[in-house]
């Protein structure tokens, strides 16, 4: 028997990356705005910090024409300065930016009243703990006003706060407005985040681990306070995955009510001829971009592998792809050219003038460039994980070296002076990518290579690595578009061979072996679209609605 869920009348949302492009949550609510847009039209509001303030927000259409009323009334009678307008993204959702810093004066008695209400810690607030704090805050104060002055007691009103940053003004809501059923949503808890980070041994010991010890440990207490405390006061506390939800549990001694997992939207993947010109371009980029740095020409028969994703060198695998990539250099086995881009944004300096020049030119190179693995320079080469690792392994991109690293420290867009071009115009080039990541909840990236009919490499360890094992009725290899490799704390040698064996295996299949593996890919990617994974978001909504209720009798 299917249970009749409650549905909300009005659903407000509130995120730091809300217009405001920083990382995986933005890619979550931009693809999935548009579903909940055809459900709720207008009745469903995004808001975000108005960091932008008055440089163009390029994900943002402001508007004079919504909520005018309201806005006048919010500046007027609670000195709330917002600016309202459209979310530029499939669906154009109303989008409400508020300005937080009038809060900063009053810091003091908002952390009072939340450690009186809620015992939430900010002693030990450091870094960007204030800033988000004001702007969670300021969310709370928007989702108040509006509901009492559009809104009614009949309404069925959620409020969904991502992330810690916004932990505070899901508790302050709850706390001034008792009628909205409020969400609290992680997707990653912060201590889990440091202990990885900091290459403490996360999965092993997870049972063993104190959150709170570590949260001081790690001197982390804020924000570990802040999202703790609200996941265990909300309506319904939600996480990404299955594996985040083991973190839950013991980081946080609480495990998700619902478990919402991310989806996608493929609206934006070419087909047909479209598709394959966009593909051929993109791969005769990515070759002339090494053959000019390199001085030389990739036939078109090189296999394209990438990697990319935030510069988290550990978490997300990087090192363990650049290990794989110099271990398969030296395998007798490998009769192909390999040609490799590591894109992850660092500490960028300005595109290479001298490779600019070359990408310009009609003459052949028969030379490379000083330092032909660097397509921008950077501000801290010393330092630079990558470039470090790359030298500590002696690959220089050597003319007899079958795998080439090219290392792409920059986000790829229409200005990055080197491809000029977005990062999905590059990715449908590739011919196979690997994040091989230690820590990731979700993980967007290999979902959207397989989007893209790209094979790929991902972990256990992953959200999404893990949904497939558990979901795709074990089609974790390769051949199936997706290898699902184990992952420890402590098998970095074993799972560097296998990105470097999966790698291997896929430079020798023939063009019709591996259009069927493309095809699969995309097959593993449309089960994971947002119309399959919306019903969670109906479960959540649903269980905090009649949390919110009983809230309301008692």
């Amino acid at each position: 028997m299917v249970k009749d869920f409650i549905v909300p009348d009005f659903v407000f949302e509130a995120s730091w990356e809300v217009c405001n492009k920083v990382g995986g949550i933005y890619t979550v609510l931009s693809t999935r705005a548009n579903t909940l847009h055809k459900r709720f039209f207008d009745d469903l509001i995004f808001i975000g910090p108005d960091v932008w303030k008055d440089k163009e927000n390029p994900y943002f259409e402001e508007s004079d024409n919504l909520c005018v009323a309201w806005k006048e009334h919010a500046l007027k009678e609670e000195h709330l300065s917002v600016r309202i307008g459209r979310w530029k993204i499939p669906g154009n959702p109303i989008v409400i930016l508020v300005d937080f810093q009038p809060f900063f004066k009053i810091k003091n008695d908002i952390y009072t009243s939340m450690w009186n209400l809620y015992q939430i810690d900010s002693l030990h607030a450091y870094g960007d703990y204030d800033e988000a704090s004001m702007f969670s805050y300021a969310a709370g104060k928007v989702v108040e006003s509006y509901y009492r002055f559009n809104l009614t007691p009949k309404d069925k009103v959620i409020f969904q706060a991502h992330e810690w940053m916004t932990g505070l003004g899901a508790l302050y809501v709850q706390s001034v407005v008792p009628e909205i059923a409020t969400i609290f949503t992680t997707h990653a808890t912060s201590i889990g985040r440091s202990i990885a980070g900091n290459n403490k041994p996360l999965y092993d010991y997870l049972f063993a681990y104190n959150g709170d010890q570590m949260a001081e440990e790690l001197n982390m207490q804020s924000k570990h306070s802040i999202e703790k405390q609200t996941a265990h006061h909300v309506d319904c506390f939600t996480t990404v995955s299955d594996i985040t939800n083991n973190e839950c549990k013991e980081l946080l001694d609480k495990p998700a009510d619902v478990v919402l997992m991310n989806g996608f939207e493929d609206d934006f993947v070419p087909n047909g001829k479209l598709f394959a010109g966009k593909r051929k371009r993109a791969r005769s980029l990515l070759l002339k971009v090494a053959g000019r740095l390199l001085g030389m020409d990739f036939g078109d028969d090189t296999l394209i592998v990438c990697t990319s994703g935030r510069y988290e060198f550990k978490n997300k695998g990087i090192d363990i792809f650049i290990d794989a990539l110099n271990r398969l250099n030296h395998d007798k086995g490998l009769h192909r050219n390999i040609l490799a881009y590591v894109n992850v944004p660092g500490y960028v300096g300005d595109a290479r003038s001298d490779l600019m020049e070359r990408l310009k030119s009609r003459d052949n190179f028969t030379t490379p460039l000083k330092d032909p693995f660097i397509t921008h320079w950077l501000h801290n080469a010393d330092q630079d994980r990558v470039l470090d690792m790359m030298k500590s392994l002696g690959m220089n991109n050597r003319p007899e070296d079958k795998v080439k690293t090219i290392f792409v420290p920059c986000y790829m867009n229409s200005s990055d002076g080197i491809f000029n071009k977005e990062y999905y115009d590059i990715l449908i080039g590739e011919d196979i990518t690997a994040y091989p990541s230690y820590y990731e909840p979700w993980g967007y990236t290999p979902l959207e290579s397989l989007a893209f009919h790209i094979p790929t490499i991902t972990t256990d360890l992953s959200g999404f690595g893990l949904w497939v094992k558990n979901n795709m009725n074990d089609k974790s290899g390769i051949d199936d578009g997706v290898q699902v490799l184990h992952r420890s704390d402590y098998n970095y040698s074993e799972v560097a061979d296998g990105v470097k064996d999966t790698i291997l295996y896929v430079s020798e299949r023939s063009e019709e072996e591996m259009a069927i593996i493309r095809q699969h890919a995309a097959d593993i990617a449309e089960h994971a679209l947002w119309k399959h994974f919306i019903q969670y978001y109906d479960e959540a909504y649903d269980f905090a609605l009649r949390k919110a209720e009983k809230r309301l009798i008692s």
